[in-house]
């Protein structure tokens, strides 16, 4: 099932009276202080929506695993039944435009259990663009009986990832200035996991922030070297880009392993080796 839901056909779900759980996953890397979305939330959001904090709700706290790293099950829980949600709730997530966030989201969700997760493409510019209503009331919590269990999701950790890189496909979503290691700004170390190939995942996306289509993906994951049969997985700096870059290639028709940890969990280890081209 495609996971991308275009905001003319949630406008046009929704005016059939269905209630999907929406989820406002607004959130900006370089916010100073407090939850970076909860700002963006409060500006404009969709009726109806509940806002889920990407660092704390979606992450687990920075440290050893990385930047994000998986969050508990039952943080996960304890945000879906706010939200609403039961095991069997179609859910929709969206974040400002770029679906980063969004993607984090909908790849966690379904990690945790959720069968129904849709990413609405474009996020909130594009339903403003579709004609699509917005609000600034926040919801009251809702009661939900979402259960949260780990497995949903193929993930890699360190060893993994370099037996991937070696084996099978290992992708490198980031720029490739920071895939060359000629800058880095945000982890310590800079470079990549030898034997990833780099794929930016902004590739992947139109300038206005919706995916690009199913079959020009096909083509652009193509031209990393993906054959059929061929296993694959993908990084980036603390595996939120990169779970955009799960999502892009599961439109294209090829599921992949999210290295969770990604590059800020990888140099946490001194011993393991960093290539820079």
């Amino acid at each position: 099932m495609r996971a991308l839901l275009s905001a003319v056909n949630l406008l046009d779900l929704l005016a059939t009276g269905a209630e999907p759980v929406l989820v406002d996953v607004q959130w900006n890397l370089t916010a100073a202080g407090g939850p970076p979305g909860r700002d963006l939330y409060a500006a404009a959001h969709l009726p109806g929506a509940h806002h889920v904090d990407l660092d704390a709700e979606l992450a687990g706290p920075p440290g050893p695993g990385g930047r994000h790293p998986l969050p508990t099950a039952q943080a996960v829980q304890a945000a879906l039944r706010r939200c609403g949600a039961h095991d069997d709730s179609a859910i929709v997530v969206y974040d400002q435009g770029l679906s980063f966030a969004a993607a984090r989201a909908w790849w966690v969700l379904r990690h945790f259990g959720a069968r129904d997760v849709r990413v609405l493409d474009g996020g909130l510019a594009a339903w403003v663009a579709a004609g699509g209503a917005t609000t600034t009331e926040a919801p009251p919590p809702r009661d939900g009986s979402f259960e949260a269990h780990a497995g949903g999701m193929p993930v890699l950790d360190a060893a993994g990832a370099q037996a991937l890189a070696r084996d099978g496909v290992l992708l490198d979503a980031r720029s490739p200035e920071r895939y060359r290691g000629e800058t880095e700004p945000i982890d310590p170390v800079a470079g990549h996991i030898p034997g990833a190939r780099n794929a930016p995942t902004l590739d992947t996306a139109n300038p206005d922030g919706t995916f690009l289509p199913g079959e020009r993906l096909r083509e652009l994951f193509s031209r990393t070297g993906i054959r059929p049969g061929d296993r694959v997985g993908s990084y980036c700096g603390s595996g939120v880009s990169a779970a955009h870059q799960v999502l892009a290639l599961h439109e294209a028709g090829i599921e992949a392993a999210l290295y969770v940890g990604s590059w800020s969990d990888w140099i946490t280890d001194p011993t393991r080796p960093v290539a820079t081209s």
